[in-house]
């Protein structure tokens, strides 16, 4: 039997709800096939990639039917598969009997809805609307910043499946590049996605500067992981370009402290990176750390 009596293996899922069950996520299986004189069925089977759980279902073709159309093409679907957010599956179609070779296979990974969101600058909120899905799962949603993880930096939200409101609204301090977007079914073992708001808006970086009048210290710590490299600058004028101080450079990877630092108007703190360059001039203005003073 030749190989391309299967063809066009497609997945996808959907929701299926009734009134009084709820609903349930399904997997749709979609394929190409042609009829052969040879050919009883079909088979389809799921495995999942987590737990190595097989399921398998079966479509007969009517021997009457192959015997007046052979060669005729079919649309087939199976809609037989209860799936989970997250889950990733590995899928085969086979002939009955089965003819060695004959055979599609295709892995998929069952996807969570996306979330809709919008942030107000004005008001410093992030706006999430939560999918709506009828018996469905509640969520979490919190904003958090990202480092090796996402550390807390706001209220834990949980939507539940019937509120009214599908719209949440998440309160912000500051707009970092690492401020993330996180949420998850409220479901074992459930998959975090995250999404970034402010992840070109490094601006609020290099304002994290403080001085210790006591220990004339000058300091700056990253509010989010960064790569680059800081150093010390000395600007004799406004607009003048500011030399580098020599053994100042530091990686700008963790904290950054400078001893014994005079508050000279004319010092300042470049910051550079792959993108681009910043500078801080922190006693430009005399009532620093009020106040900071920025060029670039």
């Amino acid at each position: 039997m030749s190989r391309s009596v299967l063809e066009a293996l497609t997945l996808s899922t959907a929701m299926k709800c009734a009134p009084h069950d709820g609903c349930s996520l399904l997997l749709r299986v979609h394929a190409s096939l042609t009829l052969h004189e040879s050919l009883r069925g079909l088979e389809v089977c799921s495995m999942s990639l987590d737990t190595q759980q097989t399921h398998c279902h079966s479509m007969r073709v009517l021997r009457a039917s192959r015997q007046q159309q052979v060669g005729q093409q079919l649309q087939v679907h199976f809609d037989c598969f209860e799936v989970s957010v997250a889950q990733s599956l590995y899928i085969t179609l086979r002939t009955v009997p089965h003819f060695c070779g004959v055979q599609l296979d295709q892995q998929y990974h069952v996807e969570a809805k996306k979330l809709s969101y919008w942030v107000d600058r004005s008001r410093k909120l992030v706006l999430v609307q939560v999918p709506e899905a009828p018996g469905g799962p509640d969520y979490y949603l919190r904003l958090c910043l990202k480092w090796f993880i996402c550390e807390d930096v706001g209220e834990l939200v949980l939507v539940t499946a019937n509120r009214v409101s599908r719209i949440v609204s998440l309160p912000y301090s500051q707009e970092l590049p690492c401020l993330c977007l996180e949420s998850w079914p409220a479901t074992p073992d459930a998959v975090r996605t995250q999404t970034c708001p402010f992840e070109d808006d490094t601006e609020a970086l290099w304002d994290a500067i403080h001085y210790n009048p006591g220990s004339q210290a000058l300091s700056w710590e990253p509010s989010c992981p960064v790569s680059g490299h800081v150093s010390l600058c000395w600007r004799p004028g406004p607009g003048a370009r500011c030399l580098k101080l020599e053994h100042s450079d530091r990686p700008a990877h963790g904290r950054v402290r400078y001893s014994l630092v005079d508050t000279q108007p004319q010092l300042c703190l470049k910051f550079s990176t792959s993108l681009d360059f910043w500078m801080r001039c922190p006693f430009e203005q005399p009532r620093f750390p009020g106040e900071l003073a920025s060029g670039r």
